[in-house]
């Protein structure tokens, strides 16, 4: 099924919500902190909110409350503080937490999100050597966007540091205030997330220097990821499995819905930010994006040599980083395909 040209993996067909519910019914817990960021990368977790299909997941006598984070590593201090249950996040904070931790902080129980990532730089930046000299800007130091420039940059003989020197000068920016300083010539580029990838192209006249789906194989590289905090796992299982399964209607939502979503989206990202995006900018944001609840696991052990090479990381290891075995639950009780955790931890 598509969504203005995105679809969601096939291993990751999400379930049928009905089933789900009934399953969960009676949870443990009378209250759960969810967070997540206003992006379109983070689209399961607005219309999940937005069309109840959380508050029908985990029954009426649940409470969700809801905080709105500008990137991952102030939604990992939330988790690791026990202000939050569980976030939508990107890859590398989740790596970090858990490598820091030992692997007691916090498991990824699904994917929701790949794509939707790219270098866009300024008229007259054609190749890596133009970016010489330049000023780059990502959404936070150590976040997934953050880690990918670093790295893509290492990579091309361009030295970088977490101190903004080096032959380009990253500078972890807002995101609303990076498309502000691209517009006045302050910025020469940014490493972003949609909608704000689009927002730079079709607001400030950028145009993509890296496609960041180029990189991968098969073009797959994870996004988004559903995060819950270790503790809360261990002593709130049903309530996980209540999250897991609002994240599959939510994805499936999205799938059934191709003309209503973008509306839907774009309402949720205006009630969070007090300005929803142009439909041109909302069109081409989920052109770029896909759906799914599979992580993508195979892609981690890559994820964290960037992280080491960004210099953003510590070695250690992931294995145990994901529990899929809810998500793999829910999957098979709707007759699909089970997804791998890719031999670093349970699914």
């Amino acid at each position: 099924m598509m969504l203005a040209g995105c679809a969601s993996a096939g291993a990751a067909e999400p379930p049928a919500t009905d089933a789900a519910t009934d399953a969960t019914a009676g949870l443990s817990v009378d209250e759960i902190h969810l967070g997540y960021f206003a992006n379109v990368t983070h689209a399961p977790a607005l219309v999940g909110i937005e069309e109840g299909l959380f508050q029908e997941a985990l029954g009426d006598d649940v409470t969700i409350t809801t905080q709105v984070f500008p990137a991952g590593p102030p939604a990992i201090e939330a988790l690791t503080a026990g202000a939050i249950d569980a976030t939508f996040v990107g890859p590398n904070p989740a790596i970090n937490t858990f490598i820091q931790s030992a692997g007691a902080s916090a498991r990824v129980v699904a994917g929701a999100a790949t794509g939707g990532a790219a270098l866009v730089v300024r008229d007259g930046i054609d190749k890596p050597a133009d970016l010489k000299g330049t000023s780059l800007a990502t959404p936070q130091l150590g976040g997934t966007q953050d880690v990918a420039l670093r790295n893509w940059l290492t990579e091309q003989g361009l030295k970088n540091d977490t101190s903004g020197g080096g032959d380009v000068h990253v500078t972890p920016t807002e995101n609303a205030q990076t498309l502000t300083l691209f517009q006045q010539g302050d910025l020469d580029g940014a490493w972003l997330p949609e909608p704000w990838v689009s927002r730079l192209i079709i607001d400030g006249g950028a145009h993509v220097l890296v496609d960041e789906t180029d990189l991968w194989e098969d073009g797959k590289f994870p996004t988004t990821v559903l995060l819950v905090r270790k503790d809360f796992l261990d002593e709130h299982p049903d309530a996980v499995e209540a999250l897991v399964a609002g994240n599959l209607a939510a994805i499936k939502w999205i799938d059934d819905n191709p003309e209503e979503a973008p509306e839907v989206i774009n309402g949720a990202i205006e009630k969070e930010t007090g300005k929803a995006l142009a439909p041109e900018v909302i069109t081409r944001a989920l052109d770029n994006v896909t759906f799914t609840a599979d992580p993508a696991a195979g892609t981690f052990k890559t994820l964290v040599d960037h992280g080491i090479t960004a210099g953003v990381q510590k070695e250690g290891s992931i294995k145990g980083l994901f529990d899929l075995r809810i998500l793999n639950k829910l999957l098979e009780a709707d007759g699909g395909t089970p997804v791998s955790a890719g031999k670093l931890g349970e699914d």
